[in-house]
């Protein structure tokens, strides 16, 4: 089991529905993050390809040049996904009540989740739903930062370290057989001695764990 139950216990045990059930329209991640992230999906995403942003809002982070063919979205707050003018449909889930998605096998091109996955409690289950709607090939891009609703994270992420948290997320993809070796791009700001004597940050850290579905081996018969 890659995390015991207490790991994957919130301080707010309440509905993640009920806490959601009023939008939130503002940014959760600071503007270099985002264009970081943006550029990475520039990078990585294939265009006219299908998209599945999980987890979700009102704001997207794909580039607004590139064209895609389907870009599916899920949340908990239908206002917020309603003002998403990049998705083509989205449809609202809590994955902590029930983690399998409704979603065709292998119909997807890219998993795309955004500062979502530390308030997964259970990451194997639908990290398993991320690998089964992949096609071969797939890409799934999980990226983070160190800002969270704290009393909606769970435990192992609250309680651990930036290099712990990364761990967690390439230990979700190495807990499905069938993922490549997770890559991880990082970028942590660096902070002048005059901000850091002042106790001010130099930007929101930029975290990145991704991985693809590989292709399925062929046995060739003699």
């Amino acid at each position: 089991m890659l995390l015991q139950p207490n790991q994957r216990t919130k301080l707010d045990e309440s509905s993640d529905t009920a806490f959601y059930d009023v939008p939130r329209f503002v940014t959760h991640v600071d503007d270099g993050f985002i264009q970081q992230l943006t550029d990475l999906y520039r990078q990585r995403l294939t265009p006219n390809s299908r998209i599945f942003d999980m987890m979700s809002s009102w704001v997207s982070h794909l580039p607004a040049e590139v064209d895609f063919e389907w870009v599916e979205g899920h949340g908990l707050n239908a206002e917020e996904l309603a003002k998403n003018r990049r998705l083509n449909h989205y449809f609202v889930q809590n994955l902590n009540e029930n983690p399998r998605l409704p979603l065709d096998d292998q119909s997807f091109d890219a998993v795309l989740n955004t500062v979502s996955v530390q308030y997964l409690q259970q990451p194997e289950v639908v990290f398993g739903e991320i690998y089964r709607i992949l096609k071969p090939g797939g890409i799934a891009i999980i990226s983070f930062s160190n800002r969270m609703f704290y009393q909606k994270a769970i435990a192992a992420w609250r309680d651990g370290s930036e290099t712990r948290r990364v761990n967690l997320v390439k230990g979700y993809f190495g807990s499905v057989p069938g993922f490549s070796n997770p890559e991880v791009v990082a970028h942590t700001p660096s902070v002048p001695s005059i901000l850091q004597m002042l106790g001010m940050a130099g930007g929101d850290p930029f975290y990145a764990v991704i991985a693809e579905r590989m292709e399925p081996l062929v046995s060739s018969q003699l």
